[in-house]
């Protein structure tokens, strides 16, 4: 009766439930909370979590919030009730998740933030990430090149995108594309002509592709009637398939009005494909794989009493403590490595992109 009581509970809420297999051992369930389906980014990251846990004997019980706040925190909640082992929460929004972190702590139970930090909470024990700080240099530097600023050119007209402003990662990106940007700007050889900079400007709610689009509207309309844009700082592949969207509604993408140099993050299909046809100049590919096998490894090791792989304990500080973090080098990718980075990994098959 009780394994039955416990299925109808996990059916109720809508869960996932992932079993480790007949054979393998059982070392519990660890709840999963990923922000949403709407990117490939986040469901290749579920995959890749429900596989190594797998692989290592736990359950997973995985669930995508659909980017809304409340229904995170609701299935975060209902994890803490079933007392799964560990949590692992990719936050929608990192300050909002205190209460339920602290009943957490009072059920014993250990709080991983995945990729994005969770802010204002004692209870984060550790964080799994890539360098985001560098993701944000790789961006900007794929500009520098292409543009070929470091051999003197320009000046040229670029305009700055950030992410959504409750996301701290989103700042790293930013702050990690300045560091390589700004000398260039304050120099003239980059000129930002709507003179929007800072996140409070050029932030993104909620990563949102069709928001992104309405501001480049909104920016070639009353800034480029007579002028080029020669370059966006894209820092996500959804943002960047919006802003290309835009440049091609006024003429961008032919032989007289060639595409500015456009970034992106996340290697998502779609803007591998538009770098293929000539569009995206470049994205940050980011293995989901290996950041999932890093969290699992925390996990496991949390729980059978070993140290815990960490290599950062200096960067994220998450406004209550800085949080113990184990940081993955993120790759630049375009179409001179494409093939070798996404490909012969493993990570796409050549059918998915052609």
């Amino acid at each position: 009766m009780k394994l039955i009581r416990t299925l109808s509970i996990a059916a109720a809420a809508g869960a996932l439930i992932f079993s480790g297999g007949a054979g393998a051992q059982d070392k519990g369930t660890v709840g999963v909370s990923m922000p949403t389906k709407s990117s490939a980014r986040w469901i290749s990251d579920g995959d890749s979590m429900v596989k190594s846990l797998k692989d290592k004997g736990y359950k997973a019980d995985l669930q995508y919030a659909d980017d809304d706040i409340p229904n995170q925190l609701a299935q975060v909640e209902n994890m803490i009730t079933k007392k799964v082992k560990v949590l692992v929460i990719a936050a929608i929004d990192g300050t909002t998740l205190s209460n339920a972190l602290q009943k957490a702590a009072d059920a014993g139970i250990k709080v991983i933030a995945y990729d994005r930090l969770i802010k204002g909470s004692k209870n984060v024990d550790y964080y799994a990430t890539f360098d985001n700080f560098q993701v944000g240099v790789l961006q900007a530097s794929s500009i520098v090149d292409k543009l070929g600023l470091k051999q003197g050119k320009g000046p040229f007209n670029i305009e700055l995108f950030g992410g959504s402003p409750d996301d701290n990662n989103a700042f790293f990106f930013y702050d990690g594309a300045m560091s390589v940007l700004k000398p260039y700007i304050d120099s003239g050889k980059l000129v930002v002509r709507s003179k929007q900079m800072g996140m409070d400007k050029v932030g993104t709610l909620r990563w949102d592709g069709a928001v992104a689009q309405a501001r480049m509207d909104n920016l070639l309309s009353a800034f480029y009637g007579n002028a080029r844009v020669d370059a966006v700082l894209s820092p996500y592949d959804g943002l960047s398939i919006g802003i290309l969207s835009s440049l091609k509604g006024v003429g961008y993408g032919t032989p007289k009005q060639p595409m500015p140099v456009v970034s992106g993050q996340d290697a998502e299909v779609a803007s591998v494909k538009s770098m293929l046809r000539g569009e995206q100049s470049s994205t940050v590919f980011k293995d989901t794989r290996e950041l999932a096998k890093v969290t699992v490894n925390m996990i496991d090791q949390m729980l059978s009493g070993k140290k815990v792989d960490i290599n950062d304990t200096k960067t994220y500080n998450n406004g209550v403590k800085v949080v113990p973090s184990y940081l993955l080098k993120p790759v630049s990718v375009d179409l001179s490595n494409w093939k070798p980075v996404l490909i012969d990994s493993g990570y796409y098959k050549e059918s998915q992109i052609k």
